[in-house]
């Protein structure tokens, strides 16, 4: 009897389909938008891997329905992952367009400026760790490298924070807001 009511649970469980990806992407443009932005560090980028991250998913195998949005969120990692290839040796700062740069002091939240400062692979780890909540083995097996290369990304990108709330920006409200992690999580979810 057990192995009856496990079998009709399962055929009971709904999948998500192309319009429940639809109406996620919609719902969460505002956070998928930015994670991809911090991710690219490019507005243009960040469109593309935004639509990219959208039919993806509407194409992707069948996923459970409760799991849809962290596979709209992972959708967008993985394009930006293929875009950008973000590598352990290339620690090297990308640099960004003034236009971006502006959008995210203009904002009055230096803490986006602080992330798109650090170099592409500390960058990604940081988003994808910090921000995303993925362990350091998934952080690793997405960007196919080592978790020590993941860890040592990890300090990298503390530091490079750090530098970048101690280099002249005094300003009270943005030294701290990159460690409020509630807040970021708020924003990106």
């Amino acid at each position: 009897m057990a192995l009856a009511n496990s079998v009709s649970t399962r055929t009971s469980t709904t999948y998500a389909i192309a319009g429940d990806f639809c109406r996620i992407f919609s719902q969460d443009m505002n956070s998928l938008y930015l994670l991809s932005f911090l991710l690219t560090a490019d507005r243009e980028k960040a469109e593309q891997c935004f639509v990219s991250g959208l039919g993806d998913s509407v194409k992707a195998n069948r996923v459970f329905k409760e799991w849809a949005r962290s596979w709209a969120r992972r959708a967008v990692i993985q394009n930006a992952i293929r875009m950008i290839q973000p590598a352990p040796h290339g620690t090297g700062k990308t640099p960004l367009p003034a236009s971006d740069t502006a959008a995210a002091t203009s904002q009055s939240d230096a803490s986006f400026s602080a992330v798109l400062e650090l170099g592409a692979f500390e960058r990604f780890v940081f988003v994808m760790s910090v921000l995303e909540h993925y362990s350091d083995q998934d952080c690793s097996l997405l960007l196919g490298c080592s978790r020590r290369a993941v860890a040592l990304a990890k300090m990298r990108a503390a530091e490079g924070i750090a530098k970048f709330a101690e280099s002249g920006m005094s300003n009270a409200s943005r030294t701290p807001a990159v460690f409020e992690q509630k807040r970021w999580v708020a924003q990106s979810a």
